[in-house]
């Protein structure tokens, strides 16, 4: 099994990017231009390594390869958004590696592209992009080039030695279960051994609720392989398991005027197995909560006022600054409810939301993760 902490130590190693491996500062998918690039570079990646795996490391700095890390990304549906737009389409996974030195809420994202042997391509236009655009990787530069029917396979070998040398032992995992230990030991940390060989942690802020017992703060990684599953410190989540699997419930908090409720959002099974391999399932368990249309139509058009006065530099007033708070969540519930362009208005407010202090800025990514689960499935 690969630490993939190791794996992304070696990769770094090779300073330059070339043909299977790139590195990013950070991405950004929300918007059409970030979505087409992240595309275009999977497209590259995987016509340029047939044989191998590609991989795209997130978090790092071009010039000096510093690890600086970007916030924890939720994957589950990242495979459908590249099938919706390439054709042939590689298998691709995107893990979050924690990194001791980093602060909690950071990680290093880690994209895996497994090709399968056939020229990709975009499917349809995004961006500045065309259909039926063919990328292959330059040097460091993935760029779009008529292709030869024989794709030369000159990384495996090199690949291969990186691989090797990120396994895993015990040692590795026995430093990983006490570092995990120590750092949560506010948050009740536990671990448990799966089929004898998995080991996976978790720690959370525990809340019972007619009897139920739900978590909120949840850090869970796999020790193993050094893989962040989730992390949030929003969300109410519930934890299950038995000998052979762990389960997840995430629940996310919905409301106007100050009355909420928690709507389960998504159930993630993680299941393991004898032969030392685990695998993990998704589904969506949300459904929209519905509100009366005035109210709404009230708290749109005050969310478009406040979004005015922000990119005209105006001061809000005071019960303008509670909404503004509330603003990211509101215009989630209202694009719930069919208005169709509260979403667009959201990501084009962006730069003003993050302005407005970190309070409205954690909202609004939250709104965002919970749209991408929802849009994606």
């Amino acid at each position: 099994m690969i630490n993939k902490r190791l794996l992304i130590k070696n990769l770094l190693a090779h300073n330059d990017e070339n043909s299977f491996y790139d590195k990013k500062r950070k991405i950004d998918i929300t918007h059409k231009e970030g979505k087409a690039k992240f595309l275009k570079h999977i497209c590259a990646l995987s016509n340029s390594n047939p044989k191998n795996n590609s991989y795209i490391v997130i978090g790092v700095e071009d010039e000096d390869n510093n690890i600086i890390g970007v916030d924890f990304f939720d994957d589950s549906k990242i495979q459908n958004l590249i099938n919706a737009y390439l054709t042939h389409p590689p298998i691709v996974q995107y893990e979050n590696i924690p990194f001791p030195h980093l602060p909690d809420d950071k990680v290093v994202g880690l994209v895996t592209i497994r090709a399968i042997d056939k020229i990709t391509s975009l499917k349809k236009n995004i961006w500045k992009y065309y259909g039926g655009a063919v990328f292959f990787r330059d040097g460091s530069m993935s760029m779009p080039k008529v292709f030869d029917i024989e794709i030369k396979d000159a990384n495996s070998k090199i690949v291969q030695a990186i691989e090797s040398h990120a396994q895993n032992n015990i040692e590795y995992t026995l430093d990983g279960v006490m570092h995990f230990m120590n750092k949560r030991q506010d948050y009740n940390p536990q671990y448990k051994v799966f089929k004898e060989y998995f080991v996976l942690c978790w720690a959370g802020q525990e809340k019972i609720v007619k009897n139920e017992t739900f978590f909120s703060r949840v850090d869970i990684e796999l020790i193993n392989e050094q893989v962040r599953l989730f992390y949030s410190t929003l969300d109410e989540v519930s934890i299950g398991f038995d000998e052979d699997s762990f389960k997840i419930v995430e629940y996310v908090n919905l409301g106007l005027h100050n009355s909420s409720k928690y709507y389960p959002l998504e159930e993630t099974i993680i299941h393991f197995e004898n032969n030392a391999n685990y695998n993990i399932n998704t589904s969506l368990l949300f459904e929209a909560p519905q509100f009366d249309k005035k109210v709404l139509h009230h708290i749109y058009n005050t969310n478009n006022a406040i979004i005015d006065k922000l990119k005209k530099g105006i001061a809000l007033r005071k019960n303008e600054q509670t909404d503004l708070i509330n603003l990211p969540e509101t215009y989630l519930i209202c694009y719930f409810n069919d208005f169709d362009d509260a979403m667009e208005k959201l990501n084009d407010a962006r730069p003003y939301i993050k302005l407005a202090g970190n309070e409205v800025y954690d909202n609004y990514k939250e709104s965002i993760r919970i749209l991408r689960k929802v849009k994606y499935s």
